[in-house]
């Protein structure tokens, strides 16, 4: 399909302009699109943040769909725990959490589809048993529900802000408290959309907690708690007092010196999460430890 950018279109983004003329097709699916080579501008593939000029001649290549509903994948998961009610994984990082924009195969999901006879279908099908969310690159513990009733029960806790989770992550430069609270607001950042910012005074609330566990010259290794679960709440709030996630380059990390080891991803792992068991009411606390790729690193500094 194509279409020749109208006047109201000049200084528009091409993303928009997209969503505009193809309404049918979600924002994230035409970025999708987009960013694959499907999309040319005057010939040429375009970005999603192109600015229009009057005249100029857009060419669509629709993808196909993706499917309604993941499929299982015989992909290897570490579990931590498991009963009738629920299974805690040990996410790796770079491990997508289900299909989003651009991503439909190796997820989380997939994996759980290939590995339990039963999960809750309260998330649909594409998240069965999704109750809670990690990012991609954050490695640790995630809970999936494997009734109905458990992810009901586990929801209602993650709502009620019931749960503790508690990570682990390195910062650059060193954090003068021993320990602290950071109370601010977590929005989009309106000239970057794939960012979060904690430097407007609108937004979600959020408070982020932090125990210095560590130091080291340049260094500071923390022990975090979230009381809110944000998009980007960590990684946001401890750039926000100048103490980025060390690898964290969206949010400010600066880049990597000669003297210092490689990293592959931004230092943040979900170590411990504890809540109340869906169908006893007793405690539980679920573990992971550090992987070896984040001890390796800290053990070069």
């Amino acid at each position: 399909m194509q279409f020749i950018a109208a006047s109201h279109h000049a200084g528009q983004r091409l993303d928009q302009a997209l969503h505009e003329q193809l309404p049918a097709y979600s924002r994230a699916r035409l970025q999708d699109w987009i960013k694959s080579g499907r999309v040319l501008v005057n010939g040429a593939p375009g970005r999603p943040s192109r600015m229009l000029h009057e005249g100029d001649c857009i060419d669509v290549e629709p993808a196909e769909l993706p499917p309604l509903r993941a499929a299982p994948e015989a992909i290897p998961l570490r579990v931590l725990y498991e009963d009738a009610d629920f299974v805690a994984i040990d996410k790796p990082a770079g491990m997508v959490v289900h299909a989003g924009a651009g991503v439909h195969t190796g997820t989380l999901v997939n994996a759980l589809l290939g590995r339990f006879a039963s999960l809750s279908a309260l998330g649909g099908e594409l998240r069965p048993g999704i109750v809670h969310r990690l990012d991609r690159f954050t490695s640790g513990a995630i809970l999936v529900a494997k009734n109905d009733a458990a992810h009901r029960a586990l929801a209602a806790q993650f709502a009620g802000r019931q749960v503790e989770k508690t990570y682990l992550a390195l910062v650059h430069g060193s954090v003068k408290a021993d320990s602290g609270r950071i109370e601010k607001p977590i929005a989009r950042d309106p000239r970057h959309r794939t960012r979060m910012t904690a430097r407007l005074t609108t937004g979600r609330a959020a408070w982020t907690g932090y125990r210095v566990l560590r130091r080291w010259e340049g260094f500071t290794f923390l022990e975090v708690r979230i009381g809110t679960g944000r998009t980007h709440q960590i990684r946001v709030h401890l750039s926000s007092i100048g103490h980025p996630l060390a690898g964290d380059r969206l949010y400010g990390a600066p880049a990597r010196s000669p003297a210092q080891p490689p990293i592959e991803r931004f230092f943040l792992h979900a170590h411990r999460i504890r809540f109340q068991h869906p169908s006893s009411g007793q405690q539980v606390e679920i573990v992971s430890p550090l992987p070896e790729d984040l001890t390796r690193w800290m053990e070069q500094l």
